[in-house]
């Protein structure tokens, strides 16, 4: 309980909150261990941490197990990548949630997207919303539930199309139960700007290289920037160029990691 409401405070600060996405208990350690207020997960990165594809290929109870190490190697509030909430209907996603939040985690995000190419119906993607909302308040925690727009990667419409499209949706989810609303693929700063002043909650902007830097996202007035799946593709891109150079040279010097065994041993006391 503590956790989640000392969570949902960190959405008003008048600071965007700034969220590294883990993909496992690892990689959670390092993010905590470097001050971070908040803890979130890549969906991507924690699906190829243990051998599936993005887009909820992996077992709900794999998730959970990951989940569950995450939360025991920190103190820190974690929030979950919960995809489109891993339940074909309403009352699935409810059940789904519980389980979720039976592992110490504080928050969820939920798309209304369907594997990137299509949206959900507005209102069935709602009643999605309102079913984790339901099994929130069954569990007794107050969790904050980020809804995903995914209109800026479904596309196939104009600018303004899409964006009069994003804002009902987030209106919708908001009222259904939603805490925080996240644009994903948003980047235009104007329409950041736009979408933070129509949007009546937390904006949630998903980092890449290119956007505006985290004081100015501030001042377009985004309360909320994670990394999504980058963090994961920059550790393992780093890991296959330097198996890469190591296979292709035999030279041995790239092996040695600025943060080492010591270091990392640190992170995870005897228990």
């Amino acid at each position: 309980m503590d956790k989640a409401h000392h969570f949902q405070a960190l959405h008003h600060t008048g600071q965007p909150l700034l969220l590294p996405n883990a993909w496992d208990a690892g990689s959670a350690a390092v993010f905590a261990s470097l001050g971070y207020t908040a803890i979130a997960t890549t969906s991507g990165g924690v699906a190829w941490s243990l051998g599936y594809a993005d887009g909820e290929q992996l077992p709900l109870a794999e998730l959970l197990a990951a989940v569950r190490r995450m939360v025991r190697v920190t103190a820190l509030p974690v929030t979950v990548d919960f995809e489109a909430g891993f339940g074909a209907t309403p009352q699935d996603v409810s059940e789904s949630v519980r389980a979720l939040l039976d592992t110490g985690a504080v928050g969820l995000n939920l798309e209304d997207g369907i594997a990137h190419a299509t949206l959900r119906p507005l209102k069935e993607a709602a009643g999605r919303i309102a079913a984790a909302r339901q099994a929130a308040d069954a569990a007794g925690v107050p969790a904050f539930i980020n809804a995903r727009v995914d209109g800026w990667i479904v596309g196939g419409a104009s600018a303004e199309a899409i964006y009069a499209d994003a804002v009902q949706r987030a209106n919708a989810y908001l009222e259904a139960g939603a805490n925080g609303i996240y644009p994903i693929a948003l980047s235009d700063p104007d329409t950041i700007a736009r979408f933070c002043k129509d949007v009546a909650a937390p904006v949630n902007i998903g980092a890449r290289a290119g956007l505006p830097n985290l004081a100015e996202l501030g001042k377009l007035g985004v309360a909320r920037v994670s990394t999504a799946t980058r963090l994961s593709m920059v550790a393992l891109s780093a890991a296959r160029d330097v198996a890469q150079r190591l296979r292709e040279n035999g030279n041995f010097d790239a092996l040695d990691a600025a943060f080492g065994y010591d270091a990392l041993q640190q992170l995870f006391p005897n228990h």
